[in-house]
């Protein structure tokens, strides 16, 4: 935290006198309740009620696309059924059912976290919802003291305003792993951001075990600590062995899965095999989800358009952070969206779009300065944000 984050308005002289001492004491007691905390919580609280009341009426106004399912059921979709059955069943698959050779491409990490929680919601599907809203509530409150430290007052605000308007934002709130994710990485980036090396490496650790992209979040720690204001050169070499900590689970995860397959990499050849998702060249994969986008109609046409955005999106954050030589948000937005563009077609880049965190920071300080130009993007958001949790909860593919 740096005296930017606190009021030092003009005329505030009181503020301004009291600034080191303030600082020094947001720092010493993270955990201590501040006002931008509190609106983040109460905006997360408010879009939390907001979706799940929507999700129970809207069968009533809308019935031709549901088919009457109970309320649990309209969130258990796609990878949240995956989930369940891995943290029932494990890697074996589901007994009496063809193996789904996709399975080990899941990452342990969420499926044993739903499995401890159902010890107290035995529901799985209770349980994923409840993951997600305590999870959803750390990510806000991480994002918007983020978001304050490094544009001032109010930017908070309006990052979680843009993630939260964000087309992919049904994944925070059902009981998929996103939300987990940036609830473990942001306060893990808080963390390096103060030069507490070993927490961050720390939290890095069930980030990985949760998602892959815990290793990008980990080559973006170590970038930061070789070029950032409290690593390296604040506190020298030592604190970098730490920094190793975050890749130990997919050791850990390839070893386990080579007692069970004899494969090294059957988390990656689990995406070829059951996605035949494999290298190619950008241009290839781009020409293949254009195709899929805007020279078919079909169910998965609008998802495909909204992947491309979501690639164009990327994109152009990338060369943002390049021309502010914000090398480590570079480092941990660049090789995910490298790895997503190298593929046989853009999948999941959409749901990809929440993890950048760098994206709802720059989008909300650029919301100071043009505080309409952020409204207007926001409006024109929030109806495609509806349209997938309407997709989504309807059974249909939503990235």
């Amino acid at each position: 935290m740096s005296p930017d984050d606190l009021d030092t308005r003009p005329g505030d002289r009181t503020a301004r006198k009291d600034t080191a001492t303030l600082v020094q004491d947001a720092q010493s007691r993270p955990f201590h309740l501040r006002a931008v905390d509190r609106m983040a919580l109460a905006v997360w609280a408010g879009a939390w009620l907001g979706v799940m009341f929507f999700v129970a009426v809207i069968p009533r106004v809308l019935p031709t696309i549901y088919d009457g399912r109970p309320y649990l059921d309209r969130w258990a979709q796609w990878d949240a059924v995956r989930f369940m059955n891995l943290a029932t069943y494990g890697y074996d698959g589901v007994p009496g059912q063809p193996e789904d050779p996709g399975w080990p491409a899941f990452f342990p990490g969420y499926p044993l976290l739903l499995r401890a929680v159902g010890v107290v919601i035995p529901d799985y599907r209770l349980a994923g919802l409840a993951i997600s809203l305590v999870a959803g509530a750390v990510t806000m409150v991480a994002l918007a003291r983020l978001a304050e430290q490094e544009g001032g007052e109010g930017t908070g605000r309006r990052a979680v305003i843009a993630l939260l308007a964000g087309p992919p934002a049904v994944f925070l709130f059902a009981g998929y792993s996103e939300s987990v994710f940036l609830a473990l990485a942001l306060p893990a980036w808080l963390l390096a951001r103060r030069g507490h090396w070993a927490g961050a490496a720390l939290l890095g650790v069930p980030a990985t075990g949760v998602r892959i992209t815990g290793l990008f979040l980990g080559l973006a720690l170590i970038v930061e600590y070789l070029v950032g204001e409290r690593g390296r050169r604040a506190v020298g070499w030592r604190p970098m062995a730490w920094l190793a900590l975050p890749f130990t689970p997919l050791l850990a995860y390839s070893f386990y899965q080579w007692t069970r397959t004899g494969d090294w990499l059957a988390w990656q050849h689990a995406q070829e095999a059951g996605w035949d998702r494999h290298l190619v060249w950008p241009w290839e994969s781009f020409k293949t989800t254009w195709q899929a986008a805007w020279e078919s109609d079909y169910e998965f046409t609008l998802a495909f358009r909204i992947e491309m955005f979501a690639a164009l999106a990327g994109v152009l954050l990338c060369a943002y952070l390049l021309a502010r030589r914000r090398w480590p948000e570079l480092t941990y937005v660049g090789t995910q969206l490298a790895a997503l563009l190298l593929s046989s077609y853009y999948l999941s880049v959409g749901r990809a779009m929440l993890l950048w965190w760098p994206l709802w920071i720059a989008v909300a300080t650029v919301g100071a300065r043009r505080p309409g130009l952020f409204a207007g993007a926001v409006a024109a958001s929030v109806p495609f944000a509806v349209l997938m949790l309407l997709t989504f909860t309807s059974g249909g593919w939503a990235g």
